[in-house]
């Protein structure tokens, strides 16, 4: 695929503005409203914002709550998670998955990633099991927008007589190859509505989704100070409350979800369909397999990705030259992730060392996330992909 020549253009990563344009008629009166009533805790708001994410997300129950890292926390504490326990978890991933662990008390066991779909590798996690003992969870993260093998992820999980938490913070509406709905298949999926999201919120909030009545009333009352009925508190939860404000500005964007996920998906496309013309190829070739060095991600032959973000691959040595020279040409781009957990100073202690986890730490050294928001135009679009390419070529 090619087109002629785009002409320079601004392209930030991500235009919210450009988002926010097309919904103010909806969003400022029912923000109004909610100013008006003055109900700002818990109300119809959050009631009916819970009932439409069960809804979408295939699940029985949806909780709300702060933000997507306090969903974790609440979702592992209602799972009986805590002091000597351990969690298995991805190093390649938000530090929120592995920090809610730690913050139990429970020790993260990190493993490695697919180096294709960069989600969870079953196979490291059964490795991992050689040397531990007190496994209690598993915690496979849906990164990117794209879902985990989760038929793998379950099956484990079965066998050792386990529970699943899925953190889904960037796979709201994410599938599986099997149609599943990420968030409904294991005990407890949480999210975030964090701004940047394909569901994001006019600031921090989150919630969990589970099919068990138990958990979800559990979860419930975790999330106020593990109060029921006021001021009568069963065990010691938290102070994590999801707002109206919030509650109502996400129900009015969940209408619209669908379809700036398909727009993500249309962008996704045409990008790849660009960069295979280019000479690129997708990342199930290692980035120094020959043709043009960049890698573009391989989109699931079964299942939805709903292009969270977007992430290319190029070889260590330029990568960051090639994010300075798109800043020049005004195009934004971040690292998603650039160092792996289980080499975070914090998580030093744990004893793990460099090399340990190769396909993630070569992911670290090698991703860079491109825009992709529904919002770009044709023009923005095609400045971004050949823009990419011809600074890919001149740099290796």
């Amino acid at each position: 695929m090619t087109t002629a020549t785009a002409t320079e253009v601004n392209v930030p990563l991500l235009d919210l503005k450009a988002q926010y344009a097309t919904i103010r008629k909806e969003v400022e009166p029912a923000v109004l409203e909610v100013c008006e009533s003055q109900y700002f805790i818990g109300g119809p708001k959050i009631d009916q914002l819970e009932k439409e994410v069960a809804a979408y997300c295939h699940a029985k129950h949806a909780i709300g709550c702060a933000n997507g890292s306090d969903a974790i926390l609440l979702a592992l504490q209602a799972l009986d998670v805590g002091p000597g326990d351990e969690v298995i978890l991805p190093t390649f991933t938000f530090f929120a998955t592995a920090g809610s662990v730690h913050r139990l008390g429970a020790r993260p066991v990190f493993v490695d990633i697919d180096p294709v779909t960069y989600n969870i590798c079953p196979k490291s996690v059964e490795q991992a099991f050689g040397c531990c003992k007190r496994v209690k969870t598993l915690m496979p993260v849906h990164l990117f927008g794209q879902a985990a093998d989760l038929d793998a992820v379950m099956a484990i999980a079965k066998a050792r007589g386990l529970t699943v938490v899925e953190d889904c913070a960037q796979a709201i509406g994410t599938e599986d190859v099997h149609g599943r709905r990420v968030g409904s298949v294991g005990d407890i999926g949480t999210y975030s509505f964090f701004p940047s999201k394909n569901l994001g919120g006019f600031g921090d909030g989150g919630i969990m989704a589970t099919n068990s009545d138990a958990l979800s009333a559990r979860m419930k009352r975790l999330r106020n100070h593990g109060m029921e009925p006021k001021y009568y508190h069963h065990e010691i939860g938290m102070n994590s409350r999801l707002d109206a404000l919030q509650a109502a500005v996400l129900s009015i964007k969940l209408r619209h979800l669908d379809a700036w996920s398909a727009a993500r998906q249309r962008n996704a496309a045409w990008y790849d369909d660009f960069f295979r013309a280019a000479g690129a190829a997708d990342s199930s070739v290692a980035v120094d397999a020959g043709g043009l060095p960049l890698r573009f991600p391989k989109a699931p032959a079964k299942g939805r990705h709903i292009y969270n973000q977007y992430v290319v691959r190029v070889p260590a040595r330029i990568r960051d030259a090639v994010r300075d020279e798109l800043a020049k040409r005004k195009i934004g781009t971040e690292i998603y992730y650039p160092l792996c957990l289980h080499m975070q100073e914090c998580f030093r202690f744990l004893g793990y060392t460099p090399g340990v986890f190769p396909n993630a730490e070569r992911a670290a050294q090698e991703v860079i996330a491109l825009p992709i928001y529904g919002e770009l135009s044709d023009a923005q679009r095609s400045w971004v992909a050949e823009s990419v390419v011809d600074v890919v070529r001149r740099l290796a």
